[in-house]
Parts: C-alpha cells; sequence; structure tokens
C-alpha cells in the first residue's frame, strides 16, 4: 500500500520476552507440587487473561484462599518473571521506535501486569498497549483485533502482527492483518523491513 501508514503490533510473552522461570520458585513458596501448579496456572490463564480478579485466579492455582498481601506478592513474582526481554526483541523495538515506526503491544494478560510493563523504559517505544484483561477478552477472539484497530485508528491492511501462537496468527488473519509466527528478532526484522520499503515504493 504505497503512502500508507503501517503500525507493527508485537505480543509480548515469549516473543519481546522470554519464557518465565519463575513458576517453579513460586510453587515452592505455594507449597504446590509444580506438576500440580502448572497445570492450575496454566489451566485457568486464558479465563485470568479476560479479566478474572487476581485473588480468584491465585486462590484457584493454589487450592485454597489466599489473603490479599499473598496475592500481590504472587502477581509480582509472576509478573516479574515475564519480564525477561530478550535482547534481540529490546533492540528490534529500540530501531523501529527511533524510526518513527508506530508500535502497538497486544498482550493476552491479566489486568495487574500493565502497571508492571509500563514501569519498564521499553515501554515508551509503544504508542499504544492494549492488555486483554482490560478488553474482557482474550486472542484469537476477533472482538480483540477489531478493538485494537480502532484504538489505533487504522484499518486492518495497515496492521503487521507478531505472535508466537499459531492460533493467534490466525485469528489475525481472518481479521485482516498481515500477521507472522514469531520466529525471532531478525526475522521480524526483515519482514517490517520489506513491508516498509514496498509501502514507501
Amino acid at each position: 500500500m504505497a503512502g500508507g501508514v503501517w503500525w507493527v503490533v508485537f505480543d509480548f510473552g515469549e516473543v519481546l520476552s522470554r519464557r518465565t522461570e519463575a513458576l517453579g520458585s513460586i510453587a515452592a513458596g505455594l507449597g504446590v507440587a509444580l506438576d500440580d501448579f502448572e497445570r492450575r496456572y496454566w489451566g485457568g490463564r486464558r479465563v485470568y487473561d479476560a479479566g478474572q480478579p487476581d485473588a480468584e485466579y491465585w486462590s484457584a492455582v493454589a487450592g485454597r484462599a489466599l489473603d490479599s498481601d499473598t496475592v500481590s506478592g504472587l502477581v509480582a513474582a509472576d509478573s516479574l518473571g515475564w519480564l525477561r526481554m530478550d535482547p534481540g526483541s529490546t533492540a528490534l523495538l529500540r530501531d523501529l521506535h527511533a524510526a518513527e515506526v508506530p508500535l502497538a503491544l497486544l498482550s493476552n494478560a491479566p489486568v495487574s501486569f500493565r502497571a508492571f510493563v509500563e514501569a519498564e523504559p521499553w515501554s515508551a517505544c509503544f504508542r499504544a498497549r492494549v492488555f486483554s484483561g482490560d478488553l474482557g477478552v482474550a486472542k484469537p477472539d476477533p472482538r480483540i483485533y477489531a478493538a485494537v484497530t480502532e484504538r489505533l485508528g487504522a484499518s486492518p491492511s495497515q496492521v503487521i502482527f507478531f505472535d508466537d501462537r499459531a492460533e493467534n496468527v490466525d485469528g489475525a488473519r481472518a481479521f485482516g492483518w498481515t500477521a507472522h509466527q514469531w520466529k525471532g528478532a531478525e526475522s521480524a526484522r526483515a519482514r517490517v523491513a520489506g513491508l516498509l520499503d514496498r509501502a514507501g515504493a
């Protein structure tokens, strides 16, 4: 699309950040066997990412009611575990931001995760940061792609999107975004460069 403005939208976990290594220590702190912990952690995550309150989610993961201080500590430990940025991804963000490419973040994440992300210096690279918990709907539901497109003031054909999950990529493509499964920062850099070159042709 010659002369058009492309938004580049990134997923977060296992795209910009590395997979968390905090689950073992969190499970140990709760006194829950790791297998049981991970089954509950992942099994309930979609509902949590769609807006479930922290206390409900973490009490279900722990298998017992938790007080507010314990919940706050778990939220912090979990969030910080997901904030280990991949250096290549950080460099890509900074380079695209310096080139004034409009960037947005679209993450399936609970409401409480926003504050941790927005405290990070690299967060300023994004003109828009969208978290599923705030919207009450998570990828690959088409409503989340519609909400992001509206927030960007763009058309679906003006968005390129990177996500590690095939179902989210497929959902974005069905909505009309140009979407790619994440293959690393250098692959994404090449795809974005090629797209911008064609757009400016």
